[in-house]
């Protein structure tokens, strides 16, 4: 792993709001003597306080049982999980006392999942006010509190209506709201778009960003899709086999030589044409993703180039994009056309084999 991508949080002096440190899940199989599963392998986790942070990773990686450990819904096998600033596992021994004090803490985290886990027998509104019932709030201040959020998340019309009325994506909507009921400072998201159209995706992904912004909630979702971690994400982990191999910011990570999350967000394929080429894969972010680089290259060095292929999306407000292109000659002739590419200010990943390894290592000691 480049050791810009493992040091992405190193300098970082906002407040954590959610922290794991070394947490480990093992799975015990009931009916197989002896057999284990680690689905998570010491897990460390930083989440900033206002950001929303996704995890991503295929089927299997640990993602839902990290959601789980964090709130607690499973136990770590060891590890420790803070939230907000408390120690949830330092809650999670026997008894009443750390039982009522481990169901406040969780109060106080919200929980979205893929599914919408809403009561068919309830109206939309009492779907809402479970939580507040659970905590021992009044009549009257829950069916105030539960309009309230139903305004918020675009229901108010649906109060009255049952679960077997709404649409996927207004079911969603309303686990959002009921998630909101305790006034969380943290809100978990499992898979929570994975089972809606592509439109409703969006439409979903763009409220739960507004939340962020308006409510200042910090948001930590998991999701196998990369649109998700394109769409709103600030940060982002990326899971593998119970363990995070990469994680930062998005700009971070997109400005890090070899990074997989970077090149999965921005796929770009394309293979060399002949032995004496060079394959360059060019990062444009900031100012540099509106200039006529590549034109100006080619101008000022004279030379043809060949672009291969190329991908430029908004992520996080910003436009970002990635370009693999091929210049003519071996590396050690376009030495000096890749510096013209560095001094613009774009990330360079060089794919000739050869060198790849030595110049990967030299841009990430940087």
């Amino acid at each position: 792993m480049p050791a810009a991508i493992r040091a992405a949080h190193s300098t970082v002096t906002e407040t954590h709001v959610i922290t794991t440190s070394g947490l480990t899940k093992i799975y015990r199989a009931h009916r197989s003597r002896g057999r284990e599963v680690t689905a998570l392998d010491g897990v460390d986790l930083h989440v900033r306080e206002g950001e929303v942070y996704g995890v991503i990773g295929q089927s299997g990686a640990g993602k839902s049982s990290l959601i789980r450990c964090i709130n607690l819904l499973e136990r770590p096998t060891s590890g420790t999980v803070t939230v907000a600033g408390q120690d949830l596992t330092a809650l999670a021994g026997r008894g009443p006392r750390a039982g009522k004090e481990l169901r406040e803490a969780r109060s106080r985290i919200g929980m979205v999942f893929q599914h919408f886990n809403l009561l068919s027998s309830r109206t939309v509104q009492s779907n809402v006010e479970l939580p507040l019932e659970i905590l021992g709030v009044s009549g009257k201040e829950r069916s105030r509190k539960a309009l309230e959020l139903l305004d918020l998340v675009g229901l108010s019309d649906k109060a009255k209506a049952y679960p077997a009325q709404l649409s996927g994506g207004q079911k969603q909507r309303v686990g959002i709201a009921r998630a909101l009921a305790g006034d969380p400072k943290v809100l978990l998201s499992d898979e929570a778009t994975s089972a809606l159209d592509p439109e409703t995706t969006r439409s979903i992904l763009q409220l739960l960003r507004d939340l962020n912004r308006q409510l200042g909630l910090t948001v930590l979702l998991i999701t196998h899709e990369m649109d998700v971690v394109k769409s709103i994400c600030d940060s982002a982990a990326l899971m593998e086999k119970g363990r995070i191999v990469e994680s930062g910011t998005v700009s971070e990570l997109l400005a890090t030589p070899g990074s997989e999350l970077a090149a999965a967000l921005f796929p770009v394929s394309g293979d060399a044409t002949g032995d004496d080429r060079t394959v360059v894969d060019v990062t444009f972010h900031g100012e540099a993703a509106t200039q006529p680089v590549i034109s100006q290259l080619s101008r000022t060095y004279n030379i043809d180039i060949s672009i291969l292929g190329a991908a430029m999306d908004t992520v996080a407000g910003k436009q970002v994009g990635r370009m693999r292109i091929e210049l003519p000659g071996r590396y050690e002739e376009n030495v000096v056309p890749i510096g013209f590419l560095r001094e613009q200010g774009l990330q360079i990943d060089i794919l000739d084999k050869a060198a790849q390894e030595p110049l990967l290592l030299k841009e990430g000691a940087k």
